[in-house]
């Protein structure tokens, strides 16, 4: 009887064991493989290495409104037969399923922490090559947004275990919002409805202001440009007298509408410049409508790294504004 009750309680143990998650994975689910936005695609030579890779031509796309030309992906890729334990393990990866017998149309299909955590693994199901290359170009956009999203969703997950808690505190007394942003931005600024949060380096920084909302017309390419060079002449004033931050070339900036936790939000990007000096990089911002305090909220992260690369550093910014909440949200 003692035995019995023995191997029982040694069942339970083993099942609370396997069952008890720590960061979003089991216990005995292995960390992932690759590092951030690095996608493996298992695929033959026959949809990977001929004249009409269109899956190749859709991952190899650069980055918008960033000064250099950077790619949005590292790529590698695998034949199916090598796809083995340790292949299993990467971070993000693209299955190409062709099969006639097993499909009759194109579709997407994916999995969550599957065999490591974090993990997405996307399968691109079709019954024949025609139909995957029509299916993979026009759904080009979609398989770059689910795999940006699935990074923007880690990247929040780090924020909300260890997030700058002065900076939110500020937020919360001068806007009413909540925000988190990254714990080495430790210089500020606070102006008129205006806050500035900058890194030692000042590569990182982040910025925040209000105006009252009046109409639709707040949600233009136009409108926004003037209201930004406007608030960031006040604010961000250069080294010497006359010199300031406004925005580069207007016909580089891209907006679009998108969605954040739920609420309509305008995302702007392009690049800043500071007027009368040889200062420069890219910008990201989201722009919503607080109606319950009938105002414009406008979050910024802007990049000064001239020596680097800046893809990765808008990417941690741009993952960093989606946290906001405005007083009517609630919180992640």
């Amino acid at each position: 009887m003692k035995e019995l009750a023995f191997y029982i309680y040694l069942m339970l143990v083993s099942l609370a064991f396997i069952s008890c998650k720590r960061d979003g994975k089991g216990l005995l689910t292995p960390a992932s493989s690759g590092r951030p936005y690095e996608i493996l695609v298992v695929a033959d030579d026959s949809y990977w290495l001929d004249s009409d890779s269109t899956l190749f031509g859709v991952l190899d796309e650069n980055v918008p409104a960033l000064p250099q030309s950077e790619r949005f992906f590292h790529i590698s890729r695998i034949r199916p037969e090598s796809y083995n334990r340790s292949m299993r393990l990467f971070r993000n990866i693209i299955i190409v399923d062709v099969d006639k017998h097993k499909y009759t149309q194109s579709k997407f299909n994916y999995l969550r922490d599957a065999f490591s955590s974090p993990q997405m693994i996307l399968t691109i199901q079709s019954p024949d090559r025609t139909s995957y290359v029509d299916y993979v170009t026009k759904n080009g956009d979609a398989i770059i947004d689910f795999f940006t999203k699935a990074e923007t969703d880690r990247e929040i997950a780090s924020l909300k275990k260890k997030h700058n808690k002065v900076i939110s505190e500020r937020i919360k007394r001068i806007f009413d919002c909540d925000i988190w942003m990254f714990a080495e931005m430790n210089s500020y600024k606070e102006g008129n409805n205006f806050f500035w949060a900058s890194t030692y380096l000042n590569d990182l920084n982040f910025v925040m202001y209000t105006y009252p909302y009046s109409d639709t017309s707040t949600f233009t390419k136009t409108y926004f440009i003037h209201k930004r060079d406007s608030v960031m002449k006040i604010n961000i004033p250069g080294s010497e007298s006359g010199m300031y931050m406004e925005t580069a070339d207007s016909n580089f900036v891209q907006t679009k509408n998108i969605s954040v936790n739920g609420t309509c939000a305008f995302e702007v990007r392009g690049l800043w410049e500071m007027k009368n000096d040889a200062m420069g990089g890219p910008f990201v911002s989201h722009v919503q409508i607080d109606k319950k305090k009938q105002r414009v909220v406008v979050v910024e992260g802007f990049v000064y790294d001239p020596a680097h690369l800046k893809r990765d550093k808008i990417r941690k910014l741009s993952a960093a504004l989606c946290t906001l909440r405005l007083p009517s949200v609630e919180k992640i």
